[in-house]
């Protein structure tokens, strides 16, 4: 077996996990816990800004999967995208989209359009932070002030109010939940920062 190999968390972990980090550990603890180095830890919790992520719940405006069957069927019947939604008691234009973007009337297969919405859904937005490197620079020199986050984002406002990315830079996925500790909240932003530094800029972890 390869010893470079490290199997990832099961549900379970996860669980535990983030009950530690919500208790206010360290990603090095949580770390020495399972046995993993903090970076392990800090890909788990950095992706949700170190918030605990809700269950996801579809949206009750999204098409639910019944109701790409039911496009399926019309299709294989020749009906028209305005046939259908009507049917559905959705708009034409909704039904068309939902048909184009999937493949057309060729190729749409409903569970296939339905799984593509649910990985469209969790696509990351991307963060200001990964495309200016002055604003990068600014933040990491205050963190290592001890700043929080939220001050930081305060400061900018202040002091730089000429400046429209200033004005609305707000570190809120990361510090605005109580539950999260000041310590956290400045590891969070750090790790996130330097890896923006050694990876393409554009990508970005909270």
């Amino acid at each position: 077996m390869d010893q470079g190999f490290r199997r990832g968390f099961t549900a379970a972990e996860k669980a535990e996990l983030w009950d530690r980090w919500q208790r206010g550990e360290s990603l090095k603890a949580i770390g020495r816990a399972f046995g993993k180095p903090s970076s392990s830890i800090y890909f788990q919790v950095a992706p949700h800004g170190g918030i605990r992520p809700a269950a996801r719940r579809r949206s009750r405006l999204a098409l639910t999967l019944s109701e790409r069957e039911e496009i399926s069927r019309g299709i294989t019947a020749h009906q028209s995208a305005r046939s259908i939604a009507r049917l559905l008691g959705r708009s034409a234009s909704t039904v068309s989209r939902e048909i184009t973007r999937n493949g057309d009337y060729d190729r749409y297969r409903a569970a296939l359009a339905d799984e593509k919405a649910w990985i469209r859904a969790r696509r990351p937005k991307r963060c200001k932070l990964a495309n200016n490197r002055w604003l990068r620079q600014v933040v990491v020199q205050k963190l290592r002030l001890n700043w929080a986050p939220e001050q930081i984002a305060g400061w900018l406002k202040r002091a730089h109010p000429e400046d429209e990315l200033s004005r609305t830079f707000t570190p809120e996925q990361i510090s605005s939940n109580r539950s999260l500790t000041r310590s956290q909240a400045r590891t969070l932003l750090s790790m996130a920062i330097l890896r923006i530094d050694k990876v393409a800029p554009g990508s970005c972890d909270f």
